[in-house]
């Protein structure tokens, strides 16, 4: 669980209670990062908040935080029931949601509050079971897999008494808002619970979406952009499409490059990556969205306790990952939406380190450029590589590891060297 250091606000400036006070304690965090302090002082009273912030700012903290404190400062005499929580998380990726439940089961090691989490890709019955080992506080959930339990009256919902709806604008953009508004439905009036709404941007329809469920939300806005862009060293290599794969390879055997995610566009793109670094001796892993749900867990523990040196991902790894010391973050291919170069690239430079970007720019996408400086505010160093990053990679060493999927054909070895 990330805390970026402020010297704005401790946290000793707000009323907490003791159980969530001693556990902030034993994460080492002292000072509120600036969406922790713009946001707190107004949901700590119970006001409704609608934050404009990017993963990697400790608005995850803030939420929990927020809930975790009310939940023990109303504490419910009378009888509870199984699958019906107090307080209701939906956030748009597994990941993401798995990631904000770890945080919670942190934040609550040392009170009596029970969190599930509901997301698709792992198994229903164990989920549902989880939820009648007692009752439950927290749940964290995926629009689609929460939508699932609440139809088929294995959650209620009507007893929700704070509701945050994280990387709204996520869930816009992967088309989740139908499912989230059948859930908010099944939950109380907004003037009868807490809404918490986060947002890296906010267009007219998140603004709209905010006004229909949060109860005169009070903004709160940081700019993670330009504190981004400060900790991280970010370079443009100028490269032809074949030259790419011999850059990438020659950049990840330096030994200064410790820790890397690699970020390609599509799924297959990151499978033939991964399976020619795989087979060129790197020890690496894959996560996109075809990946299973428990490959994927694995996958991200053995790169976060460096048993992997790399990572290749789909942007599905570009939002809510928590990882440290990721030295290097490379853009095989730019993102077509700004956005995402600034969600990627928040992968390095954290909590004080200075982190390195590199994007590869070849003749087919270097027109995305131009919206990327503009989302940064400034101006990319954009260069050719030396020639000795280009020298050609060595021949494979291993056999493939990440066929395609559905293929039981033997993949193609990569073109032969050319000749000067």
């Amino acid at each position: 669980m990330e805390n970026l250091v402020s010297d704005q606000q401790s946290f000793d400036s707000f009323d907490l209670q003791k159980p969530l006070r001693d556990a902030i304690d034993k994460l080492g965090f002292e000072y509120c990062t600036p969406i922790q302090a713009r946001s707190l002082v107004y949901t700590l009273e119970g006001h409704d908040v609608t934050g404009r912030a990017q993963t990697g700012t400790g608005k995850t903290a803030a939420f929990l935080i927020t809930i975790i404190n009310d939940l023990l400062s109303n504490p419910i005499e009378e009888q509870r029931y199984i699958a019906e929580p107090r307080a209701l998380i939906v956030a748009p990726t597994r990941e993401l949601a798995i990631q904000i439940a770890s945080d919670a089961e942190k934040l609550t090691e040392f009170c009596d509050l029970h969190t599930v989490t509901l997301v698709g890709g792992e198994d229903y019955q164990k989920q549902h079971k989880a939820l009648g080992v007692k009752p439950v506080d927290i749940v964290v959930a995926t629009p689609g897999r929460l939508l699932d339990f609440v139809q088929n009256d294995n959650l209620y919902l009507g007893l929700v008494e704070l509701l945050v709806l994280d990387e709204a604008d996520r869930m816009l953009g992967m088309g989740f808002i139908p499912q989230v508004r059948q859930v908010v439905s099944r939950t109380p009036k907004k003037d009868c619970r807490q809404t918490l709404l986060f947002s890296a941007t906010f267009t007219p329809e998140i603004t709209e979406l905010a006004t229909r469920w949060a109860m005169d939300p009070i903004m709160v806005e940081v700019e993670p952009e330009k504190v981004a862009a400060d900790a991280v060293d970010q370079k443009v290599y100028l490269v032809t499409t074949e030259d790419k794969y011999n850059l990438l390879y020659n950049l990840i055997a330096d030994p200064k490059v410790e820790k890397v995610m690699v970020f390609s566009n599509r799924r297959d793109q990151v499978r033939k990556l991964a399976d020619n670094l795989y087979r060129n001796g790197i020890n690496c892993g894959m996560l996109s969205g075809e990946i299973a749900q428990n490959k994927r867990i694995r996958t991200l523990e053995d790169f976060k306790s460096g048993k992997l040196r790399v990572l290749v991902a789909t942007d599905v790894a570009g939002r809510g990952l928590h990882i440290d010391d990721v030295s290097h973050v490379v853009n095989y291919t730019l993102p077509e939406e700004p956005e995402d170069y600034v969600h990627r690239i928040g992968r390095t430079g954290r909590a004080g380190a200075v982190g390195t970007s590199i994007s590869f720019a070849c003749e087919e996408d270097s027109f995305l450029l131009p919206a990327i400086e503009e989302k940064l505010g400034q101006k990319l160093d954009c260069i050719h590589p030396e020639e000795v990053l280009l020298e050609q990679a060595p021949a494979f060493e291993r056999a493939s590891r990440f066929k395609p999927k559905g293929s039981s054909r033997p993949q193609r070895g990569r073109r032969p060297a050319r000749r000067n």
